[in-house]
């Protein structure tokens, strides 16, 4: 299956979750591309739509090789067994903590101002972005989010590889997904339409949930 755009998943993720209309769910995209693909599902559902932010941790000289990650609300995940075996300082992982941290922050600041955050306690949240690949950040968002007393847990992406969303559904109490392909490379090919989600849409978006002029 193909998606057109990150909407046309969103929607079809929407059908998918119908039968948690009027359940007033919190509906935290993964910006920026998830926000695309939430926003038909916040406007089918109903109830709140926020961000959450996370940001890998990556190795000394090894950027792209995640050790760790770190959310918006400052849980850090780390791979202890990657961390000893490439011998990576302490003061490395904290060090590189607090720089995502900071750019969480002010990603954050950029899109949502200075709203409070939505409560998650009792509250059914559905975690939402436009698909997975290895699904680090998204373990992280997830791991956080565990550390909260929701009301019940969702995971909905479009398409991922089998490996990671079997690993992913583990730490969940439900996961949705419309298309899990064996041979899959990256997210972008699986749709028509995969430009980039600027900060703007991103913004518009959310003053549009929130009764704000766009």
């Amino acid at each position: 299956m193909f998606f057109s755009d990150r909407r046309q998943a969103g929607e079809k993720i929407a059908i998918r979750l119908d039968s948690y209309r009027g359940e007033e769910p919190l509906i935290l995209a993964v910006p920026r591309g998830g926000i695309a693909v939430a926003e038909p599902v916040w406007e089918r559902l109903g109830g709140e739509i926020d961000l959450i932010i996370t940001r890998k941790i990556g190795a000394p000289f090894q950027p792209e090789l995640a050790v760790g990650a770190v959310s918006g609300d400052g849980f850090v995940m780390i791979n202890e067994q990657l961390v000893s075996r490439m011998n990576i300082p302490e003061g490395y992982i904290e060090s590189r903590a607090a720089e995502e941290q900071a750019e969480i922050n002010r990603r954050l600041r950029l899109y949502r101002g200075d709203r409070p955050f939505p409560s998650i306690d009792n509250r059914l949240v559905i975690l939402v972005d436009d698909g997975v690949a290895t699904g680090y950040t998204l373990l992280a968002a997830l791991r956080s989010l565990q550390q909260k007393q929701t009301l019940k847990l969702i995971l909905a992406v479009p398409v991922g590889p089998p490996d990671t969303l079997a690993r992913l559904a583990e730490e969940v109490d439900e996961l949705v997904y419309l298309e899990a392909p064996p041979h899959f490379t990256a997210v972008g090919q699986f749709y028509v339409r995969f430009d980039q989600v600027g900060d703007a849409e991103v913004i518009n978006v959310l003053q549009k949930a929130w009764g704000k002029k766009k």
